[in-house]
This record gives structure tokens, C-alpha cells and sequence, in this order.
């Protein structure tokens, strides 16, 4: 068979044709010409992108002083440089930063004083703390007192950093008002001191920056005064706190020192950081208060300063419970040494027990000092030990002494430091015979030995041996305790009264078997008791408070007034012509009735009253009671020199009182230059009453000189002269009238000023129709009372 070809062949020439371009025709070539652009095009396109920049600028530019406008108001004020006024960035109640110079003399028109300007960091450049003083008026020392507090911080704004001088921010400011002085005086513990209600605050006088490494990343600064108690200075103040990060000042905590020891900042906690103590020690009693920094969970004020407190028992081991409650009477020693062998048994003690730990062992470092000293007398060296809770040592120094007087005294007068000690020893260790000891010649001295006696048979734990040991003890003590019997010394005042009978079972006598007799030349005279220390206050009648015991009743009263010390009492009388004589007058009996108290007094006969009421009552007093004071006097005309505005308040004052009482017409108040001549020359005292520290005015006005006021006819002024009593009216030192005797159809007349041992404040002997009174100055009512 033959094969294929399997060879291709071509196309014929009729399929060629047909791809073929026709005859005749011609293929057209496309050629791409560049145009040439038009003049002025590239020109259009560069501007249209410039714009589009610049629109982008500019929205990125107002979007940026948007957010500092929200931000910082203050950092755009630049702008309204280059605004006009109807179109400018309103800065709210934002101020415009000021030269130092410009804000010293805006102070200084506010009658403010810049003190001392203390840097916050390095210098004063950046930003500085400016305290704001106010004159104090009437002052003779410190009479500038602390009023505000201001944080500064220098403009970083170009349009005041060109300036030659520094702008700067108020960046934060504080009121200032000082302590109350019933806070300050709070930390004396003076028996002899009655307490009072005073919210007086004190002033303000220094401050001082905290220098070297303090907590927290601000500024510490401590605003402090001073007040003369005594023959020592008591500190007080306030301790602020700048906070950076919220820039604010911030009020952290008062303080006060009895010795004038200033807060400061040391390591006492386990950790790095330290603590603020307020070393508020009096005599041998260690008082310490320590303040940690403390987180708080507030915007404004992220820390606080937290007190070390013993009250807070952070284990449940009983141990370690009673060492606090030792601790809190006073025996830090004994409750030191005790913590420490609970921390060395549990390894370790949590962080807050450690905390109350270092301040147990703070006060304890004070009195073992205290006690390893040599002292001079004996009833020291024992103070100093019981104190450290050195009882075995204390008896030592007891068994030794050769007069056990002072320390006898020592017990008598101690009322709660070593009463608490002991209690609290005992309390934890019922059994420790020298506590024991010591608690029975507690109780001798203050309470008498019956009842230490009576203690001590209820101790079934004690040996018969030491039971001897202790009974030899009190029979030391009993013969030193006869002697201190002898109670405070008698500071009693009253009015006096002739009395005509004397009834003995109508009066309280310490022999109740004895007759009431008068020896020759001598009368019964009873004094009507306005008021009288017991030792530790004054009480004024009414006498409501005043509990006798049913048994021993005279003895109460004669230990209570003070008659024990002194029997006797001064009777002054005044004659016509104002002249005092003083009687000499014997205590022999008391008597309570109705609250009302009564001493029968025996005396030599006194002249006689002849019923005339402008003379004064006879006055009852015991050398002790008062202390007269007499402020040197001044006249109207020089006060008017010195507060004008003082004396338009007296005359007015006084003139409306002499209105109401009717010893002038009613009219209108004369000027006090129609006056100057009849008022110039009257005398005024200035003298501080109120026990705030500043001067009240004290203007007294005779008979005479009511009647010349009242421009009488002729032949009436002396008549109406010697029916007016003297008036005296008190001016407060806001001018405000705090007293006064111009009372219609009233008899009451301030006789005297007065200093009443063991009292802060002064006091008005005030006379009126029955009686005499004193009268303090009440802070919290605003008055005498």
C-alpha cells in the first residue's frame, strides 16, 4: 500500500489575496507630537498646592491653639497681640501673669505684707512660696501674723519671657488661720491649770521651709508661732505640703509643743522613708507623735500624714495585746522588752506592728535616759524610774531615803501617771510584789492606810513575809503622810455680813463637840462665798456641783477651801472718803445650804456701811485668792491719737447708755470734738481680758463726771453726783462693747481686775446689789461670765 504524503502543503494564492491590504491603498502611521505648554500654566499648578499647604497648616495651627485654649487658656494670650479687639481669645477667669513688683504692690494695697520669699526647688527664678502677712493691731512683739500662703510659678510664654522683667502665675494660694488655743494649751498637763473652753485662734508669725530629704516628691513647710506660758515658750502651727504634680498646697495636720521643740522629719520605721515627729514631751513624761506619708485615693490630695496609733492591735496574740496596753500607760520600757521577744519568737512582725514597735522603742530611749541619770533629791530618781517601770530600783531609793517628805509629796500630787502605771502593771501581772508594793503606798497617800489595808487583804497571792515588807513600808510613809495632810493653800472671796445669833448645830465645825466662843473684843461676822479654788479649779456660786460626804463633812470642807493652810480671812472695808481698811478674821465654821455657801468668821467689830450705796460692800478675801491688777492709765485724748475709731465707739457707746439709763436727756449723740473738753482728760486702761493676745479698752467714769455731762441745773450737779455710782463700760479690740454698768435701775459696778492663781484668763471683781462675783471671760458665749 502505498504511503500518504504527510507533508503540508501552502495556502493558495487566493486565500493569500484575501489578507492581503487592497491595491492602491495606503497604510496610515499615527505619529505622537509633544504640545509645548502655555505660559503661565506651571504657575496656576504650583499656587493651587501652596494653598492646599497652607489651608492644611493653617487647620493643624488652629486645632493646636484649640487644644491649648482647652488646656491652658493662658498660653494663647500671646495671640491677642496681633488680633483686633472685637475678634480676641476671651481668657476666662484666667489671670495675666505679673511682675513680683506688681504683685507686692497689689498686695500692699489690701494692706497685706509679703514676707520672705522661699524657693520651691534650686532658686527663686522659676517659682517661689510667698507668704502674706496682716499687721496685728496693739502688739509689742511678733505683731505680724500669718494670713495666706501663695505658690508662684514664672510664665514660659514667649510674649513675657521677651520682657526684661520675670511674669509670673499664681499657681495656688491658701487662707490661713492659726491654731485655737484651746488645741495649743491642750498639751500642758498642769493640774493647777482649769481647763477652758477657749477657740481663740492663735497667730501666725514664722514660717520655715523642711531643708534636706523629706517623702513625696514636693515641698514641706511648717508655719509656726510661739506663746509665753510661764517662764516657757510654747510652739505651735501648722504643717503644709506643696504638691508639684497637682500644684495646690495642701493643709496636712496642727501641732503644738509645750517646750517649743519644732516637727521634724527623721527615719523611725524599718523602711527608707521618714517620718514626722511633734515632740510634744513635758517634764519627764516622753510624748511623741510620729506621722507617716500615706497614700490616699483622692484626686486633689494624693497622700495624707498618718498617725502611729496604739490603739489598733494589728495580732490577735495576747502577748503582744497587753505590751500595747503597758505601752499606753506610760511603761514603754517593760513594753519594748516584751515585743521584743514576741518578734523574736514569730521571726518577724507584720509592717504595721513593726511600725507601733519603733514608737514604743522612741519613747523608751527617753526614759531609760531618764532613769540611768543621777538626780538630785530622791523623790526624782523615784519619779524617773517608776517611769521607766523600774519598780525594784524605786523601792530602793525609798527604803534609803532618810525623809520620805518629798516622796510622799510626790505621790499625793501624782494623779494619773503613776496611778496609771501601776494599774496597767498590775493589770497584766497581779502578783508582781513590787507593783504591789508600790500601788499600796499609792493608795496610803492619797486615800489614807485603811484603804491600803483593805487592798491588801484582798491579795490572796501575797506571802506573809512580804506582806510585812510592804505593811513596814507604810508605817514609813505614815508619819510623812500625817504632815502632807495640809491641803492647798485657802483662796476663797465673798460678801460680808453682820450676824446677830450663832446656832453651833446650824454650822460645820472639824471638833463638832467644841462651843463656838469669841474671844474678847471679837464679833460673829458670816461671809456669803462668791467663790474659791479647791486646789485644782475655781468654783462660783451657785455651788450646785458641791457633794460632801456624809461622814467627815467639816473635814471635807476644810480640806476642800483650803482652811486647813489658812483659817484666816481679810475684811476690807471702804470709808467715805475711799480710803480701805483691812480686819483680820478667823474661819470657825462652815455651812451649805441651797447651794449657797457660808463661812462663820470671827473678827474685830468694822466700821459700819451707814446704808450708803455708792459705797462698797464689805469684801471678804484669803491672802491667796487675788492679785489685783492696775493697767496704767491713759487719757481719751491720747487713745483718739492712737485709735480714733476705738474712742468714736466709747462715746457713742457710752452716751447711749447713759440714755437708756436715764441719767442724760435723750438726743442726738454730741461729736467728740463738741466733747473734747469734757472727755479729753478722762483715763482709760488697755488690757487684754479676753485672753486672745490683744488689748480690750477699759473706761471708767465717776459720779462727777456723769452729772457735768448731763449739764444740770444750778445746784443739782452735786446732788446728782452723789447719787451716781461710777460706771465702767469694756471695749473689745473690734470695738465692740463686751461690758457695762450703764443698766437702768441696776447697782452692779466693776470694783476691780483681778489674776486668779491657776487661771489664764483675768477676771472682774464685779459688786452688785447683794453680793460680789467674779466673772471670767467666756469664749464660747461670747461674755462674762
Amino acid at each position: 500500500m502505498a504511503k500518504r504524503s504527510r507533508k503540508l502543503t501552502p495556502k493558495t494564492s487566493k486565500e493569500n489575496k484575501q489578507n492581503q491590504p487592497h491595491a492602491g491603498v495606503r497604510k496610515r502611521v499615527v505619529k505622537k507630537t509633544l504640545q509645548k505648554p502655555k505660559p503661565g500654566s506651571w504657575l496656576s499648578s504650583t499656587l493651587a498646592i501652596a494653598i492646599l499647604l497652607s489651608s492644611a497648616g493653617l487647620i493643624i495651627t488652629f486645632a493646636w491653639i484649640s487644644v491649648l485654649f482647652i488646656l491652658n487658656p493662658d498660653q494663647v494670650s500671646w495671640v491677642n497681640k496681633i488680633l483686633p479687639a472685637w475678634i480676641q481669645i476671651p481668657l476666662g477667669k484666667h489671670e495675666r501673669p505679673q511682675t513680683l513688683k506688681k504683685i507686692e504692690l497689689d498686695l500692699t494695697q489690701k494692706n497685706l505684707i509679703v514676707g520672705e520669699l522661699l524657693p520651691l526647688y534650686q532658686d527663686t527664678k522659676n517659682s517661689f512660696f510667698m507668704p502674706v502677712f496682716q499687721q496685728r493691731a496693739n502688739c509689742e512683739s511678733d505683731c505680724q501674723k500669718l494670713v495666706e500662703i501663695r505658690v508662684y510659678q514664672r510664665s514660659q510664654e514667649l510674649e513675657f519671657k521677651s520682657e526684661p522683667e520675670s511674669y509670673y502665675y499664681l499657681e495656688s494660694q491658701l487662707p490661713i488661720t492659726g491654731p485655737e488655743e484651746s488645741f495649743v494649751i491642750s498639751s500642758l498637763a498642769d493640774a493647777t491649770l482649769e481647763p477652758q473652753d477657749i477657740s481663740v485662734p492663735l497667730p501666725l508669725t514664722k514660717v520655715q521651709r523642711f531643708e534636706g530629704q523629706t517623702p513625696s516628691a514636693g515641698v514641706w513647710f511648717n508655719l509656726r508661732g510661739e506663746r509665753q506660758q510661764g517662764n516657757s515658750a510654747l510652739a505651735y502651727g501648722h504643717i503644709v505640703y506643696y504638691n508639684p504634680e497637682r500644684s495646690n498646697l495642701q493643709q496636712m495636720l496642727s501641732w503644738t509643743s509645750p517646750t517649743g521643740q519644732l516637727p521634724k522629719w527623721q527615719q523611725v520605721t524599718g523602711d527608707a522613708t521618714k517620718e514626722l515627729v511633734i515632740d510634744g514631751t513635758l517634764g519627764l513624761e516622753p510624748r511623741l507623735e510620729v506621722y507617716q506619708v500615706k497614700p490616699l485615693k483622692l484626686f486633689l490630695k494624693p497622700i495624707q500624714l498618718e498617725a502611729i496609733n496604739l490603739k489598733s492591735p494589728v495580732l490577735k496574740d495576747s502577748g503582744y495585746q497587753n505590751a500595747l496596753s503597758i505601752a499606753r500607760s506610760g511603761l514603754w520600757t517593760p513594753a519594748f522588752e516584751w515585743l521584743k521577744f514576741i518578734k523574736k519568737q514569730r521571726k518577724g512582725l507584720p509592717q504595721e506592728a513593726q511600725a507601733q514597735m519603733d514608737l514604743i522603742r522612741l519613747h523608751s530611749q527617753v526614759t531609760k535616759s531618764q532613769a540611768q541619770k543621777s538626780w538630785a533629791s530622791p523623790s526624782e530618781q523615784v519619779l524617773a524610774d517608776l517611769i521607766d517601770g523600774r519598780w525594784e530600783k524605786a523601792l530602793q531609793v525609798f527604803e534609803s531615803a532618810h525623809n520620805v517628805q518629798e516622796i510622799a509629796t510626790l505621790l499625793k500630787g501624782d494623779e494619773k501617771r503613776l496611778w496609771n502605771r501601776t494599774v496597767a502593771a498590775l493589770r497584766v501581772n497581779p502578783n508582781r510584789q513590787e507593783v504591789q508594793a508600790w500601788f499600796a503606798l499609792i493608795l496610803t497617800v492619797q486615800r489614807g492606810r485603811e484603804a491600803a489595808n483593805s487592798w491588801l487583804e484582798t491579795q490572796p497571792q501575797i506571802a506573809k513575809d512580804r506582806l510585812a515588807y510592804i505593811q513596814g513600808l507604810l508605817a514609813k510613809l505614815d508619819g510623812e503622810v500625817a504632815k502632807s495632810q495640809i491641803s492647798h493653800p485657802s483662796q476663797i472671796v465673798g460678801t460680808v455680813q453682820p450676824i446677830a445669833e450663832v446656832t453651833s448645830s446650824e454650822w460645820l465645825q472639824p471638833n463638832s463637840t467644841a462651843d463656838l466662843k469669841l474671844t474678847d473684843n471679837q464679833v460673829w461676822y458670816q461671809v456669803e462665798v462668791s467663790a474659791f479654788s479647791d486646789g485644782k479649779r475655781w468654783l462660783n456660786f451657785p455651788f450646785e456641783n458641791l457633794n460632801p460626804p456624809k461622814t467627815s463633812t467639816a473635814g471635807f470642807f476644810w480640806k476642800t477651801l483650803g482652811i486647813n493652810s489658812d483659817p484666816q480671812m481679810q475684811i476690807v472695808v471702804w470709808q467715805p472718803n475711799g480710803e480701805q481698811q483691812i480686819t483680820i478674821a478667823t474661819i470657825k465654821a462652815v455651812q451649805l445650804r441651797n447651794k449657797v455657801l457660808r463661812l462663820l468668821v470671827a473678827a474685830p467689830k468694822i466700821p459700819e456701811n451707814q446704808n450708803n450705796v455708792l459705797q462698797p460692800k464689805p469684801l471678804a478675801l484669803t491672802n491667796a485668792a487675788l492679785e489685783w491688777v492696775q493697767p496704767f492709765p491713759i487719757t481719751l485724748r491720747e487713745l483718739d491719737a492712737q485709735n480714733p475709731s476705738a474712742v468714736k465707739v466709747i462715746i457713742s457707746s457710752v452716751w447711749e447708755s447713759l440714755q437708756k439709763s436715764g441719767e442724760v436727756p435723750p438726743g442726738d449723740i454730741p461729736s467728740f470734738e463738741q466733747m473734747q473738753d469734757k472727755l479729753g482728760d478722762w483715763p482709760v486702761q488697755t488690757i487684754d481680758l479676753t485672753n486672745n493676745g490683744q488689748p480690750e479698752i477699759v473706761l471708767t467714769i465717776s459720779g462727777t463726771t456723769i452729772a457735768s455731762l448731763n449739764q444740770p441745773q444750778s445746784g443739782t450737779g452735786e446732788e446728782n453726783a452723789n447719787q451716781s455710782p461710777e460706771r465702767t463700760i469694756i471695749l473689745s479690740d473690734s470695738d465692740e462693747v463686751i461690758y457695762t454698768d450703764f443698766q437702768q435701775n441696776s447697782f452692779q459696778k466693776l470694783s476691780a481686775i483681778a489674776k486668779l492663781p491657776g487661771v489664764q484668763s483675768l477676771a472682774l471683781l464685779v459688786e452688785n446689789a447683794e453680793k460680789y462675783s467674779l466673772k471670767r471671760w467666756s469664749d464660747k458665749n461670747q461674755r462674762f461670765e
